[in-house]
């Protein structure tokens, strides 16, 4: 019992910080300003890891290197724990390399996670309240995603079902390397 609670608890925050860094590589990429305040708290909540690595890891044009590496060694230490609480022993040497591999495919369950949640904020807000504060920058951290789906999907007047195929599409791509990344490390 105390076990599963301490693994809730660790699942919880793991993937809390890790969709924070995720969240952090998107705006840089995006290129979402700076001094936005959803963009302040997301810098506030992360500089502590990024700031150290980002003095090795140059950050690129449109991809915000740091941000992945601590996204990245904080999925890593994610399987480590749950590795260890689960079976009660530290991982063997040579699950190490899994492990390398298991935490990029956790990385990008939690950018799934990430498109999943901010898709279904913007559907919920667009019908409820389509003028709230946080909407542009809903608007511009999805338009990206929803866009090509648009073109694909055919035109139904008022009706945009492109949210919907993107949730449903997040959803399985979250499903299938959760399955991966556990069954590659061997949890």
């Amino acid at each position: 019992m105390l076990s599963d609670a301490l693994h809730f608890i660790i699942n919880i925050v793991f993937s809390l910080f890790g969709i924070a860094l995720i969240i952090r590589a998107w705006i840089y990429a995006i290129r979402l300003h700076p001094f936005n305040p959803y963009s302040q708290a997301v810098l506030r909540i992360t500089d502590w890891l990024v700031q150290p690595i980002r003095k090795i890891i140059a950050p690129g044009n449109r991809i915000d290197w740091p941000s992945l590496a601590a996204c990245w060694l904080t999925a890593l230490v994610f399987l480590l724990l749950t590795w260890t609480l689960l079976t009660g022993q530290a991982p063997a040497l040579q699950s190490l390399a899994p492990a390398l591999l298991a935490a990029v495919l956790t990385m990008l369950k939690w950018a799934f996670n990430v498109i999943l949640w901010v898709t279904l904020i913007q559907a919920i807000l667009s019908w409820v309240n389509p003028l709230a504060p946080i909407m542009p920058v809903l608007h511009t951290l999805t338009a990206p995603l929803l866009d090509p789906i648009r073109r694909i999907l055919p035109n139904l007047g008022g009706l945009d079902l492109s949210p919907l195929v993107l949730l449903i599409l997040a959803q399985v791509a979250m499903m299938l390397l959760q399955h991966l990344a556990f069954s590659l490390f061997g949890v």
